[in-house]
């Protein structure tokens, strides 16, 4: 299959995407009701999309373009409200979080569509543990060679964004001791990791048609890279960051990434190269494992400071920015849960320090995703 053409897009509209748990009611463990679900989904008209994911305990809603942070929320509360209330007929729980804290992953089943079917047979006992749950943010490029320069200067704020999100430091009932557990997960398939570094859309096309030629890939779809481009929507799409544990934290993200792009669009701070990738696997296992108290280490000056640092001072050099975007409100609230290290898995762990059980902690996630 060859490379789609990139398509034109506004520049730095928005697109948010969560992946989200569907639980029972009793003992909050995951159920697999997708499909009810999606079936009174269909009947009502969303302020986005819902769909499957692999897994039929999971359940994938979609804005449509946003323009900003104050747009972003309203079809987020849209979608979530829609959500919440067709649960609510079937007596299901819904919930944020990179993983669920205490699910058997042998015990989940595939959603019966033929690709999920083909990514089980491919990736056998990866494609139920696949069973978490993250938000994906793309960003419009309105030019392919734009497209490429923003995701390689984006990706040095890849810990950024998994510090904040993180919100899975339980698998299968044990404390991992990592803020984002989720991520090891997605680590474990062979298309993972960063993207190649080619810096123009001829040469990625070049990358493109070699991968294909060995028959490993099909498509776009088949790469899990951290940050992507998505010719067929004109945006590249962050995909790092666990499903935070509300709407608005989601939206807070989308916001900062845009501030993010608008600075790099408009300043052009960086002159991206291979080097810059020398310590990303680094920073990213940092951020996985430590969250903000992990450490940063710039990739042009070396200098080391820890991960909630760097993101205080991002935040910062792109107020300006996030003031054009009308996201100033939402980066300054994520600057307070950075400087008192407050992400969704510090507050998970609380949670179970005070309730002494990971199925009371499932029962006040969703309490929370509702709010």
């Amino acid at each position: 299959m060859p490379l789609e053409a990139f398509a034109h897009s506004r520049a730095l509209t928005l697109g948010v995407e969560l992946e989200l748990q569907l639980v029972n009611t009793h003992d909050y463990d995951l159920v697999g009701s997708a499909e009810d679900l999606l079936r009174i989904l269909a009947k009502r008209k969303l302020p986005g999309d819902a769909k499957p994911e692999i897994t039929a305990s999971m359940i994938e809603i979609s804005t449509n373009i946003c323009e900003d942070y104050s747009d972003a929320c309203a079809q987020l509360i849209g979608l979530r409200d829609e959500l919440v209330d067709a649960a609510g007929r079937l007596n299901l729980g819904i919930c944020g979080g990179g993983t669920h804290a205490f699910q058997h992953w042998g015990e989940q089943q595939i959603f019966d569509r033929p690709r999920f079917h083909f990514l089980s047979e491919l990736y056998g006992y990866l494609a139920k543990q696949f069973t978490i749950f993250g938000q994906h943010v793309h960003v419009g490029c309105p030019a392919p060679d734009e497209a490429l320069y923003m995701l390689h200067c984006m990706s040095r704020y890849i810990p950024h964004f998994i510090a904040i999100s993180a919100s899975s430091p339980y698998v299968q009932g044990l404390d991992t001791g990592f803020d984002s557990a989720r991520l090891n997960s997605v680590f474990a398939f062979p298309l993972s990791g960063r993207a190649p570094f080619v810096e123009t859309w001829n040469d990625f096309g070049v990358f493109f048609d070699k991968m294909t030629a060995t028959g490993v890939v099909k498509g776009m779809k088949d790469f899990y890279w951290d940050i992507r481009p998505k010719p067929e929507f004109g945006t590249i799409e962050v995909r790092v960051m666990d499903t935070p544990l509300t709407v608005l934290q989601a939206a807070r993200l989308a916001a900062y990434i845009q501030a993010v792009a608008r600075f790099l669009i408009i300043e052009h701070p960086f002159n991206p190269s291979e080097d810059d990738y020398l310590v990303y696997a680094f920073n990213r296992f940092q951020a996985c494992r430590f969250g903000f108290a992990g450490t940063y280490v710039d990739p042009v000056t070396h200098e080391h400071r820890s991960i909630g640092e760097d993101i205080l001072s991002t935040l910062s050099r792109v107020e300006q920015h996030a003031i054009e975007l009308r996201a100033d409100k939402a980066c300054q609230e994520l600057y307070e849960d950075v400087r008192e290290a407050r992400n969704g898995a510090a507050l998970l762990r609380h949670e179970f320090h005070d309730a002494g059980s990971l199925h009371e902690v499932v029962r006040r996630q969703c309490l929370r995703w509702k709010n």
